[in-house]
């Protein structure tokens, strides 16, 4: 069966689909985006991210490209037609096609693209011998609560990740705070037990599978706090881990030179990936 993207309106071989040369996208990085993970044919947390792709697009004032109902059935369905069991739909929308020209143009209507990918999410060996990441400075534009297309500041920094052997890269403030990943969010278990990530200010992308872990640490009585941390925190902590919607959550057993804990993924990473596969195992198949 031959893999297919969706682009504006048309469901076409994955090698032909394309977009003009003057969208928004492509000239301006004048869109957004969101990747939908999916395992055992269960779309994980379709509505959040939905969710977040309305307000990003409210923040940026891009219309809808079709209605959110709409939307979900083609998303639905190239995940049918594609036969995704374990992988990812990723969608994005653009401002569209225009002449370039910095301004919003008047009349363009907005595009819309879909790809998935096939990937075993779970066969990753960072979700058994955890993780390491490095850290690196915080670059970005002060909207990061956008999940926008524009990701140059994060695409440098996975490869300074990738450079050194790591599968993350986490940025810190000029004050030396950490903010998050450069796709996902970052955590730690203090010294006291203490479950903390920051809070979702216009400083860090508010993660759906951290809005997820929030709520299973609520419902399991784990305490926690959303508040900065600061890397020599982070280096000092007991246990840490990111998440994200490809990530799930993935044990950090070093940050930069320093082992986190034991060198080892901690009891409550662990505790709550578990607690996070039996979620997903409640979720509606496809």
């Amino acid at each position: 069966m031959p893999r297919l993207a969706y682009a504006n309106g048309r469901f076409l071989p994955h090698a032909q689909a394309a977009v003009h040369v003057e969208d928004r996208g492509y000239q301006f990085g004048d869109g957004v985006y969101e990747v939908v993970s999916v395992l055992n044919k269960r779309p994980i947390d379709m509505d959040g991210h939905l969710d977040r792709l309305d307000r990003s697009l409210r923040e940026l004032r891009i219309d809808w490209p079709v209605t959110r109902s709409v939307l979900n059935v083609l998303m639905r369905q190239i995940l049918r037609r594609n036969g995704i069991r374990n992988g990812i739909v990723y969608i994005q929308v653009t401002r569209g096609v225009a002449p370039r020209d910095h301004k919003f143009p008047k009349n363009a209507a907005p595009s819309l693209v879909m790809t998935t990918s096939k990937v075993n999410h779970l066969g990753a060996s960072r979700f058994r011998d955890g993780a390491k990441v490095v850290t690196i400075p915080d670059i970005r534009w002060t909207r990061c609560d956008i999940k926008s297309t524009s990701l140059l500041p994060n695409c440098l920094g996975k490869q300074t990740a990738a450079e050194a052997g790591a599968y993350e890269a986490w940025q810190v403030t000029d004050d030396g705070f950490i903010t998050e990943g450069t796709s996902s969010n970052a955590w730690i278990v203090t010294d006291k037990g203490e479950l903390v990530t920051r809070a979702p200010t216009s400083e860090i992308l508010n993660g759906i599978t951290r809005i997820s872990i929030l709520k299973i640490a609520e419902e399991e009585g784990i305490d926690f706090v959303e508040r900065p941390f600061c890397k020599s925190e982070a280096l000092l902590a007991r246990e840490a881990f990111t998440t994200s919607a490809t990530s799930f959550v993935t044990p950090v057993v070093q940050i930069d030179n320093t082992k986190i804990g034991d060198g080892s993924p901690g009891r409550l990473s662990k505790a709550l990936m578990k607690h996070y596969e039996n979620y997903i195992d409640t979720l509606s198949e496809l």
